[in-house]
């Protein structure tokens, strides 16, 4: 456990090393200082839609943070040699995926954290309330869905030759299930034999990861998604990042690291 640990610290000190992280956070405070200084029609709801630009922001910075970081960790390793002294430990390959993925998982769960504050403050400062629980929900939902794309972009950095090609195909097949996943069972049904087996089964295999998007909650006010549902989202969510991280680990212990 100690070396896992040690593992994931050296990818939280990355992260916080490089600009990404401070650039995306300060492109999303300039927009929504931007929009909150704005008073269009003197409009008092006009705060929702400055809630809705800022956490649209935030899961785009937070997707961006996820397949940025979890894309380059261990093609990064191969390509700088240092896999082998880190082997040579001994670490086995499996304490290299589960301390690659805690470490993004963690480092992004920080930067999930500031961004949310800068948007409790900033909402806080136009509304005179603080809905802490929802924000909190909305913080742990969203962090379960980076849980999932990390695993998901660590099992693409085995496959994919470059980290730029798996940053990408990763992107869009995120972007895919997210936005696209939820209807597609609806689109099978008017499809005719076999492709609407086909999109039937591709439905109920992928990850539904727009069960974890609550943002039309914070944004209305609607209130606390209820806390099983919450849990078992949290359970769903655990499975198929454990499933990426287990076939992370198989496809890594085959690959040669020579090459």
């Amino acid at each position: 456990m100690n070396t896992i640990l040690a593992l994931s610290q050296v990818v939280i000190k990355e992260l916080y090393r490089r600009k990404d992280f401070y650039v995306l956070f300060v492109l999303t405070a300039i927009i929504t200082l931007l929009m909150a200084s704005a008073n269009l029609f003197h409009d008092d709801k006009i705060v929702r839609y400055l809630k809705e630009i800022c956490l649209l922001l935030i899961w785009l910075s937070g997707l961006v943070i996820a397949i940025g970081t979890a894309a380059r960790q261990i093609p990064a390793e191969r390509e700088n040699r240092t896999i082998f002294p880190l082997l040579a430990k001994p670490v086995s390959r499996a304490q290299v995926v589960v301390g690659k993925f805690l470490g993004c998982w963690f480092a992004c769960g920080v930067a999930l954290v500031m961004f949310y504050l800068f948007l409790g403050l900033i909402s806080g400062s136009r509304e005179h309330e603080w809905p802490v629980l929802s924000y909190l929900q909305a913080l742990w939902l969203q962090w379960v869905f980076i849980a999932v794309v990390i695993a998901l972009v660590l099992l693409g950095s085995v496959i994919f030759a470059a980290p730029s090609s798996n940053g990408t195909i990763s992107f869009v097949v995120v972007l895919g299930i997210w936005g696209l996943g939820r209807y597609l069972h609806q689109v099978a049904l008017q499809q005719a034999e076999p492709i609407r087996t086909l999109l039937s089964v591709i439905y109920f295999l992928i990850p539904h990861l727009e069960w974890y998007d609550v943002r039309d909650l914070v944004v209305h006010s609607k209130g606390l998604v209820p806390w099983g549902y919450c849990a078992l989202a949290s359970l769903y969510g655990a499975a198929y990042t454990a499933f990426f991280l287990v076939a992370t680990w198989l496809c890594f212990r085959r690959k040669a690291l020579n090459k």
